[in-house]
């Protein structure tokens, strides 16, 4: 059994797909971080960086945050969702490009362009320009692909799970995917997917997943 510390975040949602995906039994937690619940003591315990989403797994006593930690230890663990040979290091690639470029860049775009318009001019744009620079770096990769990793027309694994919540939030960052037609395709062949769509509604609904 894990045990999912979580929210209704990217970040979140990440490791909640991987889990439905997965089939395994799990528990999520809800931390509201709107209520600053990531603060709590027994939360510190878990997830020392006081950010979610955080794991128990309860067979082995491991806890662990950061979600690219979680996603390499889960898909191990059960031995799904991940490249073989020399491709899994072209996933954990991927997973590394979304960890350190795609997610936080395009959470700065949420912070600036969505929720503080007309603040500063300069980090509007600034953000704008990266997150369109990281969708055309992933429209270029998806060329000729249905997913980021894995030989010929690639196959599907966490470095794609990884990605997808953060493309999900596009009218966030003002993005017409209209202009990366690769990665429109990429995300509705995603948004098919049964257990994608019951993870993204973990821990709680927020409203319909958003099309293309």
């Amino acid at each position: 059994m894990i045990d999912l510390y979580t929210w209704t975040t990217p970040n979140g949602r990440k490791v909640s797909i991987l889990l439905e995906e997965l089939g395994v039994p799990y528990t999520a937690h809800a931390i509201d971080i709107g209520k600053d619940e990531q603060f709590a003591p027994d939360f510190l315990k878990i997830a020392p960086n006081n950010r979610i989403p955080a794991i128990v797994d309860q067979e082995t006593g491991i806890h662990l945050m950061e979600t690219g930690a979680i996603m390499l230890y889960l898909a191990n663990k059960y031995n799904k969702f991940q490249a073989e040979g020399d491709e899994y290091w072209r996933m954990v690639e991927w997973l590394m490009w979304q960890m350190g470029g795609l997610g936080p860049m395009l959470g700065q775009m949420h912070h600036f362009v969505k929720y503080n318009p007309g603040k500063s001019e300069y980090s509007e744009e600034r953000y704008t320009k990266e997150g369109r620079r990281l969708y055309k770096v992933l429209n270029t990769r998806l060329e000729g692909r249905d997913y980021v990793a894995g030989e010929g027309k690639g196959i599907y694994t966490i470095a794609d799970m990884a990605m997808w919540p953060w493309i999900s939030r596009h009218d966030f960052q003002k993005i017409d995917l209209a202009d990366f037609p690769n990665v429109k395709a990429w995300y509705e062949r995603l948004l098919e997917r049964p257990a994608l769509q019951r993870g993204y509604h973990v821990p709680k609904h927020t409203g319909e997943i958003p099309g293309a």
